[in-house]
């Protein structure tokens, strides 16, 4: 299986973003979902249409489509968002774009960069040869586990494949933090109910399960699965992490105002 140390530098880098996020304020409340109940069912033909969102989000605490301008950030729901309910449509679509986006391609070149350097893989051998096979196992990884986490298992089990925002209107900086990173194992349903969170760990369990068919033989271990799982998961976390506090770091680092919260793209 490819080299990954290079997705928990990754990871480590967007850690040393959050510190920034510690000057930040929050507020001292309980840590709660506020999981709202959607209603799908049509107004009757002589009742008054309710207004088309209910929410309120903070200026300071909308969700952009992207990350400075360039990471994509298309499932991550603004703190007070009230959005409608996740179509199988939306979860073919987000998960799509983040397998095909400009920097998902981008990174999974660097990503296959590092693991020719060090020949992670002796099978795909050196050259330019060596370098694509690398490149297009490490694209194939992205795209396996992007479709069954936010599209597949998903779609199974009736799960919300969005992140949902805490932020600091509903909790401390410590708060937030634990909240995002628990949101590998908890997880909304389609209903906006909690719950576990199989869209993550078994859909990333899938996800290695498949890459183990078209990588070398030597190279399909129980070992190298249960690593590059958890890897995966970790990964995924931190991601979480950076994404419940990108708003303060847009704000106070980069001392911008987000402009629009994003349900989906």
């Amino acid at each position: 299986m490819g080299n990954f140390d290079l997705r928990i530098w990754r990871s480590s880098a967007l850690v040393v973003c959050l510190i920034l996020c510690r000057f930040c304020s929050g507020q001292e409340n309980p840590l709660t979902q506020n999981l709202p109940e959607q209603n799908q069912s049509a107004p009757l033909p002589d009742a008054p249409v309710p207004p088309a969102s209910t929410s309120t989000v903070p200026t300071d605490q909308e969700q952009t489509k992207r990350i400075m301008g360039m990471l994509p950030n298309f499932r991550s729901v603004s703190a007070g968002e009230i959005v409608p309910k996740e179509t199988p449509r939306e979860k073919f679509v987000t998960a799509t774009l983040d397998n095909f986006d400009y920097t998902s391609l981008f990174f999974a070149g660097v990503i296959a960069a590092n693991s020719f350097v060090t020949k992670a893989t002796p099978e795909f051998h050196q050259g330019a040869a060596g370098y694509g096979r690398y490149y297009w196992h490490t694209v194939a990884d992205q795209a396996v586990e992007n479709y069954f986490v936010e599209l597949i298992v998903p779609a199974i089990t009736h799960e919300d494949s969005r992140y949902y925002a805490m932020g600091k209107q509903d909790g401390s900086v410590w708060k937030r933090a634990g909240y995002s990173l628990s949101r590998v194992l908890v997880t909304r349903t389609d209903a906006g109910k909690p719950t576990f969170n199989y869209s993550e760990v078994v859909g990333s369990a899938a996800a290695v399960s498949i890459s183990n068919f078209y990588y070398p033989t030597k190279e399909q271990t129980v070992g190298n699965g249960l690593r590059n799982w958890g890897l995966d998961i970790t990964y995924d976390s931190v991601t979480f992490l950076f994404h419940e506090f990108w708003p303060d770091i847009n704000n106070a680092v980069f001392g911008k105002k987000a402009s629009k919260a994003v349900a989906s793209p």
